[in-house]
């Protein structure tokens, strides 16, 4: 097992007038090459700045207080603006969560497409437009010459969601960190999605972090599954042994609370809301919506992400 990229006890917080609010708690995450990593939770949890604390596309207020982030070997906290981006859309891209504002309006697709390649690799315009047709025939996007001179509002949400794809192999990335690439997007075209970006980690062995608060998409694509809440890492397993025996309360209310065709099962939900950032919770972030919390226990005690079975990691203090 080889790891391409690995987050160790990562710190980040947010600086408001005054005032620190600390949005991620000691984050490791190891990605395997040639894997896709899934990051799940409800809006808020830290997954999206986990992902853009990689490659350091933070908001201003945004401080990384601790840790190491490496990607093939070396730290890339360390590197300055310059390097990172010659890391950026080369060695790692981004599937942002919206197509629909993540290409610029007012130039062709062929023209933002020839634009990326060029600022990655050194070839000229002809060779940049031979690479957008080949890149545009890998996302199943057919009559490449033509749609390459269509503008973005030309193309529907799923295509536009294939042009940033496109985009992401144009540069040969190794690591792609797809951001809720299905967001927005109707149930049959987030299915094409997802199986092109499963057909990219199968071919070229690209390794994917997903992120997703969505179980059911991310069940038939997953290799393995991080859970967050609150900041927090609270589960770590393979795909199919947290499907199959989720080990953390905050898990097992995710799994029950999805849609079933069942009519006699009912729909449940989580009581509550996830904490803001501002709200200081003793012990379990989670115990004041869990199902299992022990008063005198979870409120005051703040469980550690360990390993429970083979490989499998949760910070509960009841499991």
């Amino acid at each position: 097992m080889e790891n391409i990229l690995e987050i160790k006890n990562l710190d980040l917080l947010f600086k408001n007038e005054e005032q620190y609010n600390q949005a991620l708690y000691n984050i490791n995450l190891c990605f395997e090459k040639g894997k896709i990593h899934s990051i799940v939770g409800e809006s808020g949890c830290g997954k999206t700045m986990t992902a853009m604390s990689i490659i350091r596309l933070l908001p201003k207020n945004a401080i990384i207080k601790n840790g190491e982030i490496i990607f093939n070997n070396e730290n890339i906290l360390n590197y300055k603006e310059s390097q990172l981006r010659n890391i950026r859309g080369n060695s790692i891209a981004l599937i942002p969560q919206d197509p629909m504002t993540s290409l610029n309006p007012l130039y062709t697709i062929g023209d933002q497409l020839i634009e990326a390649i060029q600022a990655h690799s050194k070839v000229s315009e002809r060779q940049a437009l031979r690479k957008a047709r080949e890149v545009m025939d890998m996302v199943r996007i057919s009559d490449a010459d033509k749609k390459l001179k269509f503008y973005p509002h030309e193309f529907s949400g799923g295509m536009k969601q294939r042009i940033i794809i496109a985009m992401a192999l144009a540069c040969n990335a190794e690591l792609i960190i797809a951001d809720e690439p299905t967001t927005a997007l109707d149930v049959t075209i987030q299915k094409q999605i997802m199986d092109l970006i499963l057909d990219i980690k199968n071919e070229f062995g690209t390794t994917v972090i997903l992120i997703s608060h969505d179980l059911a998409l991310v069940s038939n694509y997953s290799d393995t599954i991080t859970v967050m809440y609150s900041g927090h890492i609270v589960e770590q397993a393979s795909a199919k042994e947290f499907f199959k025996n989720p080990k953390h309360p905050y898990s097992i209310a995710l799994l029950n609370s999805l849609p079933t065709t069942n009519p006699s099962l009912k729909l449940k939900t989580i009581t509550g809301a996830p904490p803001s950032i501002e709200e200081k919770i003793s012990g379990c972030k989670f115990h004041p919506r869990c199902d299992f919390c022990e008063i005198g226990l979870c409120d005051v005690q703040n469980p550690v992400l360990e390993e429970k079975t083979s490989s499998h990691f949760s910070a509960c203090l009841r499991f």
